[in-house]
């Protein structure tokens, strides 16, 4: 058995235990669903009153009971009738919802159910042989929140608890301190902090406010975007905000993807009218831009094209918006208005492959830059669900000639890769890419995606080496997959010490005493003519002060000045991470922190 499946069984089977431990405390207890997850499981319960962080050890001390019972996990296969007899017998009505859901949708006439002790289930399994398999010393509930039935804000609000379960107590242990250390990472916690960025809900939940640091980190991997495309052949090019609905459904976003898109906006009519519920006159309906690719499309059908021009590599950092659900937002990393580091490959049949193979080591070359090698990347080859065609646009020709296409880039880069059914984009399959961190997480960021499918629908052509018109090919890429996701994926990988090259203020210079003041601004002024930020503390405060609050600001450098650096002509160096460097020149000190700029170490 995979170690995975393992894992998940472990997970699911804890879920259970879980449930049963809950309807021992409150036998009126409604049950939703309990699956495993990343590191753990939860549960959802429609409970009599609002669960708290004191109840977790009572339901703990609970299923270490079940635990010590050693309760067999059995199974039973019945029919979809009986399952829902039996459920509204015990009062289960999510239960009675979801066997319905089956018959409904998956024409399912047979359900099966697990028993632990008195707990009934509806689930598919499998199973440990028994709760005893359980590690008692080895699981933890972690916290509880709230959850709506089936993830639609229109039903009730359950109460879901969260668990984690190991094997042994010393993974388990391993994890709580993983825990711990990210939470001190948290880049939420940290952009408060070092005054990076923050939410305000009068702006809008999911918008990020840039503060000038934040703003000032943004600007320098922009910088660094632009300068790499550059040097890879892209063009620049730009698009609006919104655009005409008529667009959108022609692109198939407003028939696939309407869901996570903004309603529409209407112009030509006013407030009092829309107010009133009445349309006077013409009007056009414009759509918030969930993605760029439409505009791009737009610039390429401008003009006419030949051959001999593809490829094409259009690069945009365009800001898009998606309306996620309010409990799905998080921080930096999941927004309402993110801006994409897209681009668009159009080209030639003959051409697709190589650009793959190439957009792929950029990718690497990127994530390398900013100090993840190969061993921290892994790759998910995203495909169609053969069983729902009727969620993805085009024919199963066109979807299996660039699957086998992805498939065979990865290959050819010896990228070991995963293969996820029902993880395409509507418009085509993808390579996902997610970053491990320093602390073993996830993160989603690139993504490579092939779309056969918008060159249908807009009818985009060249003309061929037989001067007769052929259709081109789309590559859709984004490095980063968004600044605010992968800026919030630094900062909580360097726990918020930003490299030099990024740190948005790089060196604080630090007048011992007032007589110091002119000497310091003379530091302040050379560093500012090598392009170096550079911020001059003359608080009147003691060193001591000024170099603590600069370690928790997490400055690379702290320059010291006072009569020994006046007299020396030179400054007393503190880096971050080796302590006091001594005094050195001042040419030096620049040569030495331009040099690990250019490097970015």
């Amino acid at each position: 058995m995979e170690e995975q499946s393992k894992k998940n069984i472990l997970r699911h089977s804890t879920a259970h235990i879980l449930a049963a431990a809950v309807l021992e405390i409150f036998p009126e207890a409604k049950f939703a669903i309990g699956p495993s997850i990343e590191n753990g499981f939860y549960y959802d319960f429609d409970l009599p009153r609002s669960l708290n962080q004191e109840d977790l050890p009572e339901i703990e001390k609970r299923m270490k009971k079940i635990i010590e019972k050693n309760l067999k996990f059995e199974r039973k296969e019945i029919s979809a009738r009986e399952a829902i007899d039996f459920f509204k017998n015990k009062n289960q009505p999510y239960k009675v919802e979801l066997i319905e859901d089956l018959a409904k949708d998956e024409k399912a006439e047979k359900v099966t159910l697990y028993s632990l002790g008195d707990f009934v289930d509806l689930c598919r399994g499998p199973h440990l042989e028994s709760s005893g398999k359980v590690n008692k010393k080895s699981f933890k509930l972690m916290k509880t929140a709230g959850a709506y039935w089936k993830g639609d804000e229109k039903n009730k609000m359950l109460q879901r608890v969260y668990g984690t379960v190991w094997e042994n107590e010393e993974e388990l242990e391993d994890y709580l301190k993983k825990l711990e250390e990210a939470e001190k990472r948290d880049h939420r916690k940290l952009g408060k902090e070092l005054d990076l960025f923050h939410i305000d809900e009068q702006v809008g939940l999911g918008l990020i406010l840039w503060h000038p640091k934040g703003a000032m980190v943004w600007r320098m991997i922009e910088d660094f975007w632009y300068q790499e495309h550059m040097k890879k052949g892209y063009d620049l090019v730009r698009s609006p905000h919104i655009g005409n609905r008529r667009l959108w459904e022609q692109s198939g976003h407003w028939g696939f993807y309407s869901d996570s898109m903004y309603p529409p906006l209407e112009a030509g009519q006013s407030l009092e009218d829309l107010k009133a519920g009445e349309k006077v006159g013409e009007s056009e309906q414009y759509l918030l831009k969930p993605m760029n690719c439409p505009f791009h499309i737009a610039i390429y059908k401008n003009s006419p094209h030949s051959y001999r021009e593809l490829p094409m590599r259009w690069a945009e950092t365009g800001t898009v918006y998606r309306f996620e659900k309010k409990g799905e937002l998080s921080g930096l990393t999941r927004v309402r208005g993110f801006t994409q580091d897209d681009a668009h490959i159009i080209c030639r049949k003959d051409q697709v492959e190589s650009e793959l193979e190439e957009v792929i080591d950029f990718i690497l070359h990127i994530y390398k830059a900013f100090g993840f090698d190969e061993n921290s990347v892994k790759v998910y080859l995203s495909l169609r669900d053969p069983e729902a065609k009727n969620k993805y646009a085009g024919d199963d020709a066109g979807w299996e000639f660039t699957e086998d296409v992805l498939r065979k880039a990865a290959q050819n880069k010896k990228l070991p890769f995963t293969e996820e059914k029902g993880e395409a984009a509507f418009y085509g399959p993808k390579l996902d890419f997610k970053i491990k961190d320093v602390l073993g997480r996830e993160w989603q960021c690139s993504t490579l995606q092939f779309d056969f499918n918008l060159p249908e629908k807009f009818e985009m052509s060249f003309v061929n080496d037989k001067g007769e018109q052929e259709k081109p090919y789309v590559l859709h890429r984004a490095l980063f997959g968004s600044f605010e996701r992968f800026i919030g994926l630094l900062i909580e990988n360097y726990a918020g010490a930003f490299p030099a090259w990024l740190a948005p203020e790089q060196v604080w210079v630090l007048p011992i005493a007032e007589r110091h003041q002119e000497y310091a601004d003379k530091i302040a002024r050379k560093l500012k003519e090598e392009n170096i930020r550079v911020v001059v503390k003359g608080e009147s405060e003691t060193v001591g002060k000024k170099i603590r609050a600069g370690q928790m600001q997490k400055i690379p450098y702290l320059l010291v000045a006072g009569d020994k650096e006046i007299e020396a002509e030179g400054v007393a160096v503190r880096d971050r991470t080796k302590g006091d460097l001594g005094t050195i020149s001042l040419e030096e000190f620049i040569s030495k922190i331009k040099k690990e700029i250019k490097e970015k170490k």
